[in-house]
């Protein structure tokens, strides 16, 4: 039997492995009930649609399909409140590229995710994502837009 902290770790490293696999259909199914919003910025994408025309404007694909990255993600501290049905987590990220010809294997961004989950006929859903970028690498390869120096 699982635990809702299994239930909600799954979610966090679903998204990294779905992300890695170019399936933002599926990275916006995760989001399709919740609020992703960034630091420094106003812009809220909101539910499945919003989330899935975020991934697929910004983030490039190579011909295998994928973005040729790895999201790792630690330092996961997962706290589910007394009514078991709401959750908070905060975890590091860090996206690790290699393009071949192109670049060469380095971590490219890093930061925090702090995340917000409700538990809805005992399924752990996301309810917001709010993203903190700490240090920034060499994005050109990964992004369709410049996100800053790096």
């Amino acid at each position: 039997m699982t635990t809702a902290r299994d239930d909600i770790e799954r979610l966090l490293y679903s998204y990294a492995e779905r992300i890695d696999a170019g399936d933002f259909a599926g990275v916006a199914d995760l989001f399709a009930d919740a609020v992703i919003t960034s630091e420094g910025s106003d812009r809220k994408v909101i539910g499945r649609d919003g989330a899935l025309a975020m991934y697929e404007g910004s983030t490039r694909r190579y011909p295998n399909g994928t973005p040729l990255t790895k999201h790792v993600t630690t330092n996961v501290m997962i706290e589910v409140d007394d009514d078991g049905a709401t959750a908070t987590s905060q975890a590091y990220f860090t996206v690790l590229q290699a393009v071949p010809g192109e670049l060469a294997l380095q971590p490219i961004i890093a930061g925090r995710y702090r995340d917000r989950f409700d538990c809805v006929d005992s399924h752990w859903r996301f309810a917001s994502r709010h993203m903190i970028v700490d240090l920034l690498g060499e994005l050109g390869q990964h992004l369709l837009f410049d996100l800053g120096p790096g």
